[in-house]
């Protein structure tokens, strides 16, 4: 099959790829862009650990051709630390021990950072219910589930809400004297 020019914007930046007009965007972030954050797990959107965001929002990248997400934003696992720091998300799971083997890690770090920009103060059954579309092999959820609690309440008290990883800004964050970027 013949490739096609595509142009992609990720983590703010442009890629112009040549692809297949089938090739997924899974693959193109990993093997033609160089990202390898996002992983491949299942291939057919179940496990969530190929979970980026396009225009904001949750995708399954492993669901979605390349060609689709041209003149789309789309924020990978890499866009969230900054300045090789930990986001509140991500230091909250490591300081939780939310974290094992770490292959489904990057997709519930995508997906639980976008379901508490809009649910700032999840209940416990929220979080599992927003977590039950990433598959975890290793941990038995317990400690994902507190460490996405622990960074629900440093977003609470965050007048903002939380951190724009899209936007590239930081925001500082503190509980129990830790401070967050």
């Amino acid at each position: 099959m013949n490739e096609v020019p595509v142009t992609l914007w990720v983590n703010g930046q442009t890629y112009a790829v040549r692809v297949s007009p089938r090739k997924l965007l899974s693959d193109v972030i990993r093997e033609d862009i160089g990202l390898t954050g996002t992983h491949v797990g299942c291939e057919h959107g179940v496990c969530g650990a190929c979970t980026v965001w396009v225009d904001d929002r949750p995708t399954r990248s492993c669901l979605m051709f390349a060609i689709q997400a041209e003149g789309h934003a789309v924020t990978t696992i890499e866009a969230l630390a900054q300045h090789g720091q930990l986001n509140v998300l991500q230091q909250a799971l490591h300081e939780e021990h939310g974290l094992q083997c770490g292959f489904c890690t990057p997709g519930i770090v995508m997906t639980m950072e976008a379901y508490l920009h809009e649910h700032p103060n999840p209940t416990v059954d929220d979080i599992r219910d927003a977590l039950s579309g990433n598959l975890c092999r290793c941990t038995g959820y317990q400690n994902i589930v507190a460490g996405v609690q622990k960074a629900a309440r440093v977003f609470a008290q965050n007048s903002s809400g939380a951190t724009s990883a899209a936007g590239n800004e930081s925001t500082h964050l503190s509980e129990g004297g830790r401070e967050y970027v």
